[in-house]
């Protein structure tokens, strides 16, 4: 792992505000990386793109149709995280019905960068997208990464083997039991 702490960023993400009042009452809040993870532990996965097939079937969904038992294994969020803005992330979770999984938009690709997972999609249309990950992350210190394999830039495949929630949830539960 090359990185050990989450890098420091500001993420621009919209939130609802009934003051703005009428048909779309939502206003941009800047959420910063400590106001995310410190004193905290948090889980974060991170996909290449909003509406995308297998983030969309079975990543995202994955993570929210289990988010109760992270909670129960000592979790305090989890946040899926895409190179995308935040208007497409609140869409993509409303389609979804997403809300459990907080997503979060890194529409510059800061984070990922910071993370060293930003890699082109020029193939497919997408310009700099994130790797697919998850990791563990306490205080705002990378405990466990899980990084599909291939990493590169214009990956033919989009390979999704360890970055599911089961993977994270089961090394979840393999600490606590060291624990006891």
């Amino acid at each position: 792992m090359s990185v050990s702490h989450v890098p420091n960023v500001v993420f621009k993400t919209r939130v609802r505000d009934e003051s703005v009042g009428g048909e779309n009452p939502f206003r941009w809040q800047d959420v910063s990386s400590d106001d995310i993870f410190a004193g905290r532990r948090v889980v974060v996965f991170a996909l290449p793109g909003a509406f995308t097939p297998t983030c969309s079937s079975t990543h995202l969904p994955g993570f929210e149709a289990h988010y109760d038992e992270f909670k129960a294994a000592g979790i305090d969020e989890i946040y899926c995280l895409s190179v995308n803005d935040a208007f497409s992330m609140f869409q993509w979770g409303k389609q979804l019905g997403v809300d459990k999984v907080k997503l979060l938009p890194d529409g510059n690709g800061h984070f990922t960068r910071g993370m060293d997972m930003l890699v082109k999609k020029e193939n497919l249309g997408f310009g700099d997208r994130s790797w697919r990950y998850a990791m563990l992350v306490e205080d705002g210190e990378i405990k466990q990464l899980f990084s599909e394999e291939g990493k590169e830039d214009n990956c033919a495949t989009d390979p999704f083997e360890c970055s599911d929630y089961l993977t994270m949830l089961n090394y979840i539960k393999s600490l606590d039991a060291q624990a006891a």
